[in-house]
C-alpha cells in the first residue's frame, strides 16, 4: 500500500491516490482518490475486505500504523520499491500525454 501526491490546475488543489498492489504480481487491487486524510485509507481498506490479505507492506506513514494490525503490517521503504516504481512510471506517462 502506498499513496501518491499530485495536483490539478495548480498546487493548491492537491489530490492523493491511495492504492494497494499485490506484492507478488504487481497487480493493482484497489485505489481511492482523495486527500491525505485518514478517511480515504478507511475507504481503501473497505475495498480490500474481499481479498485474503495476510501481510501489508507500507511506508512509514503513521496512518497505516493506526489503521492496520501490527501483526500484518510491515513498514519501510524496502518492501514498497515496486509500488514506488509504479508512481514514477505513472508520472512519466502522464507527462508524455500532457
Amino acid at each position: 500500500m502506498d499513496e501518491m501526491w499530485s495536483f490539478y490546475h495548480d498546487k493548491k488543489h492537491q489530490i492523493w491516490l491511495w492504492w494497494a498492489v499485490d506484492h507478488e504480481t504487481n497487480t493493482p487491487l484497489a485505489y481511492v482518490f482523495g486527500t491525505l486524510k485518514h478517511k480515504y485509507l478507511d475507504k481503501l481498506l473497505e475495498l480490500l475486505k474481499p481479498f485474503p490479505i495476510g501481510t501489508v507492506y507500507a511506508d512509514n506513514n503513521f496512518a497505516y500504523e493506526n489503521k492496520i494490525k501490527e501483526a500484518t503490517l510491515i513498514r519501510g521503504k524496502k518492501n514498497t520499491q515496486k509500488i514506488e516504481r509504479e508512481h514514477l512510471t505513472l508520472r512519466t506517462r502522464i507527462k508524455r500525454l500532457f
